[in-house]
């Protein structure tokens, strides 16, 4: 009995992991409210997700906020170069998708743009955990997260097909949009950890591990 209110069983650990998600998500919603603050937005729920979820080295609110604040220029900036590209990218895959709905043989290009939307995406993904996990200029980061994203497709391609179950099943059921962001960026920290591990030095590899260690004992 005493060991089932024991707040160090699996139980209680369950209950605050289940709590941590809707509190996470729940500041990915709220912060991303004014739109252009969704990438900081994005990069400080990986960095939460990646810290406390699942290192268990910190708090959920106090992880959030302290990179929302730190990556907050480098972030936005990313995230308006990427807003650009992407209303660009959908005004052509709209005017296309006429075209293709008309008969017309340039509508052909309506699926090239889905493609190049898709590939948007996935680099907005590499963009924003790149910056939540290491520290670069802005050019620098743009650039290394495209070729990551390339040079590890296959992850990549399952990045995306993880991607479009979330959407799937908040279409499904909206009120999981107060789990979802935590969850979703949870299964994209276990894809993408495995990918930065390559590029990562012994040294910061062997302070990772250490830091795991501190936060289990």
């Amino acid at each position: 009995m005493n060991n089932l209110f024991n707040y160090e069983n699996k139980f209680f650990q369950v209950i605050n992991k289940i709590a941590d998600c809707f509190l996470l998500s729940v500041l990915f919603v709220v912060f991303s409210i004014p739109i252009f603050t969704i990438g900081a937005s994005c990069t400080a729920t990986y960095y939460t997700v990646h810290k406390a979820l699942r290192g268990n080295r910190g708090y959920v609110w106090k992880s959030f906020w302290s990179s929302f604040r730190s990556n907050f220029k480098q972030s936005t900036i990313m995230w308006l170069i990427c807003l650009v590209l992407g209303m660009i990218l959908g005004m052509d895959a709209y005017i296309t998708f006429q075209m293709l709905q008309n008969g017309e043989k340039l509508g052909f290009f309506y699926y090239v743009f889905l493609v190049l939307i898709g590939l948007l995406i996935l680099w907005m993904v590499y963009l924003f955990s790149y910056v939540a996990r290491f520290e670069n200029d802005t050019k620098q980061t743009m650039k290394n997260a495209a070729i990551i994203a390339i040079a590890n497709l296959p992850k990549s391609l399952l990045i995306l097909v993880e991607l479009a179950v979330c959407c799937v099943l908040l279409y499904l059921v909206p009120s999981l949009l107060f789990f979802l962001p935590a969850l979703s960026g949870w299964c994209l920290n276990v894809i993408l950890e495995k990918i930065y591990l390559k590029y990562m030095s012994p040294e910061d590899i062997e302070k990772e591990k250490e830091m795991d260690m501190e936060a289990k004992i």
